[in-house]
């Protein structure tokens, strides 16, 4: 069982979540990698992160680009702490995904990190953990 969660939407995202990979291996914080997207796959992704809490994951990282769909999506199916972190993809350079992920509706709450900050994300999952 790993403690944390990470989504990405595509494969041309991972990069961009990798430097989370290293912070939290070097904390000894066991975590799990999917992509899975809320537009494309949302039937896979509601299982994946509906099923998040009873596999043993106690935080989410969720990353995305442009509408930034997935760290929302993923807060809204569970209550497990999200934090999304936006991508810099698209004519806006992340600013419309840095809004998307900080902007969510009330009671769907999600952390949210600078643009491209995975390693944020990552030190904060792991502040989390040790509360």
């Amino acid at each position: 069982m790993a403690d944390v969660l990470i989504l990405v939407g595509s494969e041309n995202d991972k990069p961009r979540i990798e430097p989370a990979f290293d912070i939290l291996a070097q904390a000894g914080v066991s975590y799990e990698f999917h992509v899975s997207s809320a537009h494309r796959q949302p039937e896979q992704t509601t299982k994946l992160v509906s099923g998040a809490r009873a596999k043993g994951f106690k935080v989410i990282i969720a990353g995305a680009g442009l509408s930034a769909a997935l760290p929302g999506f993923a807060a809204s199916l569970t209550d497990l702490p999200v934090i999304g972190v936006p991508f810099a993809v698209g004519p806006l350079n992340g600013l419309d995904a840095l809004l998307a992920t900080a902007q969510v509706p009330g009671g769907v709450p999600v952390a949210c990190v600078g643009i491209d900050n995975a390693k944020n994300a990552a030190h904060l999952a792991v502040r989390i953990l040790k509360v």
